[in-house]
């Protein structure tokens, strides 16, 4: 590669870059603008074009000569090629003809060699039928010299020995079984298969009957020698399914039986003792020779089988599966809880009778396993139990706002209702591993539910009928004792049926509270549930039961507008009675009055109810807010029945002296009480002042001060001047 002369170092490029092969002139340019000016940019590359212009001149000039001469060098160049181009094409022919040569001795070879490959394979071919033919031409021999004259099995007179001499037949037939699997396809091999065959069924039913003979007089070598040659052949499964119909099968007949079942109410337990006590009475000698057994001698162990898994296990649940069928039923869930219990409790102590951690793996892949847990229909029991559950709930809630029974934890039916449903959901006798995510699930859904139905009960209820009622007019001596009755129909707390009353309202409060405490209880239950099948991600089930509680909580401040709302709109209805007061007074020539109206205790009576009603079932805080928010509104509102009382008053006391100025003696005898005391204007002021100031004697019984109630000292103010507009009259 050329090398460009190096220029200065204020050159806002580099020059190797006029070297590149993917050079663009674009390119170039947007690079440099990022760091100089057009004009400068310019500037370098006239620089540069001058100091390459003088490296240039400066080339020529060193290598003049050269250039000169350089015509000059080249004359006769033509000629010397020629002379080398004829020994050239000479060479190239001879070594054409040379490659020729060798290719063809290489076919010739290659040729060779797949002949030899193809005979060593025919060889092997051949050998192996030969294998194949002394094979079984041996194996016939064994036969034939052991057979009885009239059977078609090997004779078990000396079971050891039939035992050992099977083992020799199985070693020789497993080596025929493998050179008859390398020539298949092989035509003499046909013909040799029927020989195969009736060796292969001999040699099985010889197996089976020495397996047999063993098991029955419990010869622990025969069973040995059986399942090593079993194992030989590679029919350790025939071997399983031998044990299962000879010995186990019969045994499963005669114990799963659907009588035995029913006879009693523990059938279904004893059925299963039984069953767990097959494997230690009769697998004891199957499994030490395999090495299930902790006394199994490790020499003399038969590796490869599971007789538990592959022959107990299946012969068990088929029999269960198939005999007693009604086991499986899920209409009844108490006892299908019952069942499912011991049936799993069975399945547990089965498992621990397996020798090892690998046979219990073995055992929960098998698909018997999968079958018999499958038959359990635990989709349509948690829907049994899901109606159980959330049915007695919704009838709770149909019953609304039912008082529970003496006695009970919670105030309302609803409430006892809901924590009797979230408690059974996790009880022993309802509750199910593997339907845990289900219960879970039911869990929320009750609370969801419960602070939904509260929800449309504070919201949605209709206010109490007597609220909407006319005021009914004061009683005729306002100031009598006599006159301060309680509450009438018109005044009372039923009102319509689904109206509420303070005490149910009180009582949701209280059952809110106590729900909300009881949590952390129904948190740990769940956490011991949730342990017990090894689930750790317990943070998420505590913020799951968070959000209930907040559901629940979400509820408190719709229940206190509602209660506030209710208690004053039952005072406010009779302290609007305070405009009734003129009529009273006016032209009746009554005493000067001396004690609070009536209406003042019908007014106050809901105030003391709920003051009554909340003592030991919510916090004390939480009825002094109620208290305080209804007697501010109530406060509020008074405050402006008073006010329009006074004004009307006042327009009245001022239209009177007009008349009194028009009509002298008439207006003096009308306004002036018999023995000249106080104006019925003074004795109406003066009756609202006791209103008043009865009602602060109340607020502050109630256990509140005058000055927590944000009107009550602007509607003290007010009434304390009428009393001296009264007192100057």
């Amino acid at each position: 590669m050329m090398n460009l002369p190096k220029g200065p170092d204020s050159l806002c490029f580099d020059k190797d870059v006029f070297m590149k092969d993917d050079f663009d002139v674009d390119q170039f340019v947007s690079d440099c603008r990022k760091h100089v000016q057009l004009e400068e940019m310019r500037e370098d590359l006239e620089q540069y074009y001058k100091l390459l212009k003088t490296a240039m001149v400066e080339l020529i000039n060193k290598d003049y000569a050269d250039f000169v001469n350089l015509s000059t060098n080249l004359v006769g160049m033509d000629k010397a090629l020629n002379q080398l181009s004829v020994p050239l094409g000479q060479l190239r022919e001879e070594v054409m003809s040379l490659r020729s040569c060798v290719a063809e001795v290489i076919h010739a070879i290659d040729g060779r060699l797949s002949k030899k490959e193809d005979l060593q394979k025919k060889k092997a071919c051949v050998q192996r039928l030969i294998q194949v033919v002394r094979s079984v031409e041996k194996i016939e021999k064994i036969l034939h010299s052991q057979n009885s004259k009239d059977s078609g099995s090997l004779d078990i007179s000396s079971p050891l020995l039939a035992g050992q001499i099977l083992e020799r037949i199985a070693t020789e037939f497993n080596q025929l079984q493998f050179h008859a699997v390398q020539s298949k396809g092989m035509p003499l091999l046909d013909k040799v298969r029927p020989r195969i065959a009736g060796i292969t069924s001999m040699l099985q039913q010889s197996l089976e009957g020495l397996m047999m003979e063993g098991l029955q007089s419990s010869n622990v070598d025969i069973i040995r020698h059986c399942l090593r040659t079993y194992a030989t052949i590679d029919k350790t499964r025939d071997a399983e399914a031998l044990v299962g119909q000879v010995l186990v099968k019969p045994y499963m007949d005669q114990v799963i039986v659907e009588q035995l079942v029913k006879s009693s109410p523990n059938g279904l337990q004893l059925m299963y003792t039984k069953l767990l006590d097959f494997v230690p009475h009769h697998c004891r000698l199957l499994r030490e020779v395999t090495g299930g057994a902790i006394s199994s001698n490790k020499a003399d162990i038969v590796p490869g089988y599971d007789f538990l898994v592959n022959s107990v296990w299946p012969e068990m649940i088929r029999g269960i599966e198939e005999r007693i069928t009604f086991l499986f039923n899920p209409g009844n869930p108490d006892t299908f809880y019952e069942r499912y219990s011991v049936s799993m409790d069975f399945v547990r102590r089965f498992e621990r009778q397996c020798g090892s951690q690998a046979s219990v793996k073995r055992l929960r892949l098998h698909s018997s396993y999968a079958s018999f847990h499958n038959k359990w229909n635990l989709p349509v029991y948690f829907q049994l139990r899901y109606k159980e559950i959330a049915g007695s709930l919704e009838n709770a809630i149909m019953d609304r706002l039912e008082a529970s029974p003496a006695g009970s934890t919670f105030r309302l039916q609803v409430s006892e209702v809901l924590w009797s449903c979230v408690l059974r959901c996790w009880s022993d006798r309802v509750y199910l591993a593997p339907l845990t995510h289900r219960f879970w699930k039911l869990t929320l859904q009750l609370y969801a539910r419960y602070s939904k139905f509260l929800t449309e009960v504070l919201t949605k209820t209709p206010a109490s009928e007597g609220v909407k009622e006319a005021i009914r007019p004061l009683p005729s001596s306002a100031s009598s004792t006599s006159s301060r009755t309680s509450l009438d129909e018109t005044g009372s707390e039923s009102g319509s049926p689904a109206s509420l009353s303070t005490k149910q309202l009180v009582f949701i409060s209280s059952d809110l509270h106590k729900l909300q405490e009881q949590i952390p209880e129904l948190t740990e239950t769940i956490r011991q549930r949730l342990t017990a099948i090894g689930y750790k991600n317990f943070s998420i089930v505590e913020e799951a039961l968070s959000d209930s509680k907040g559901s629940l909580v979400d509820c408190t401040p719709s229940l206190n507008v509602r209660m506030t709302q209710h208690l004053t709109e039952r005072s406010c209805r009779f302290l609007k009675s305070a405009s009734e007061v003129p009529r009273l007074y006016r032209r009746t020539n009554k005493e000067v009055p001396v004690r609070a109206s009536a209406y003042m205790d019908n007014a106050l009576r809901p105030l003391h109810q709920l003051v009554s009603d909340s003592t030991g079932l919510v916090p004390p805080a939480t009825s002094q807010e109620w208290l305080r928010v209804a007697l501010c509104d109530c406060t509020n509102r008074y405050y402006e029945t008073i006010s329009e009382v006074l004004s009307s008053v006042r327009k009245m006391e001022e239209s009177l002296k007009r008349l009194k100025q028009a009509r002298k003696t008439a207006a003096v005898a009308a306004t002036t009480g018999p023995s000249g005391g106080p104006t019925d204007d003074g004795k109406i002021r003066l009756q609202l002042a006791l209103d008043v100031e009865y009602l602060g004697e109340q607020i502050q019984k109630m256990g509140l001060q005058p000055h927590d109630i944000s009107m009550f000292s602007p509607l003290m103010d007010l009434v304390q001047e009428a009393r001296e507009l009264a007192s100057e009259h």
